[in-house]
């Protein structure tokens, strides 16, 4: 009898774990620029986020394969291409997992608010703030963090199932 150690699910879950890691990281800088009125750019500082794709995520193929496809965790998987190339930020393919990870940036305009004493307020004295809420980004951080935890917890059971098993 030969013993075939299968590691998938320490991978998924850790691979999990890494991307809700990376969005708590972008939320933390789209905190921390909130009133970052001018980048270096000239424009003020745009919302940034994750964006995560399973290739070929669909019920048939991933029956047709007897894996178990990974649930969006309620990262966007959105602003997509036909081709499944992500429209702007930056690529980050894991052949592995079939997952296409993406930093997108958030082009919705902020608001404008009026502060005529501001240096980059315009001639009318109205200065375009980032359009980061800080509301809607704790609310992306409760959600990030409770992923990252489920996917712990996942990872901590795969591990005492394997644990378990050199027991019998």
């Amino acid at each position: 009898m030969e013993i075939k150690p299968d590691f998938s699910s320490f991978k998924i879950s850790a691979k999990g774990m890494g991307i809700q890691k990376q969005r708590m990281e972008l939320i933390t800088e789209n905190i921390a620029n909130t009133s970052t009125t001018k980048t270096e750019d000239g424009t003020p500082y745009q919302r940034k986020y994750i964006s995560v794709k399973q290739e070929n995520a669909n019920f048939a193929t991933s029956m047709n394969r007897n894996s178990l496809a990974l649930k969006n965790s309620g990262l966007s998987v959105q602003n997509f291409t036909q081709n499944g190339q992500p429209k702007n930020g930056i690529e980050n393919f894991d052949p592995e997992l079939k997952l296409k990870i993406s930093e997108e940036t958030d082009k919705s305009e902020g608001e404008m608010v009026y502060m005529p004493d501001h240096p980059d307020a315009n001639e009318d004295g109205y200065l375009m703030m980032p359009n980061v809420s800080v509301v809607t980004e704790m609310v992306d951080m409760i959600s990030a963090s409770r992923s990252f935890e489920a996917n712990l917890t996942a990872f901590n059971a795969a591990k005492q199932i394997a644990k378990d098993s050199l027991d019998i």
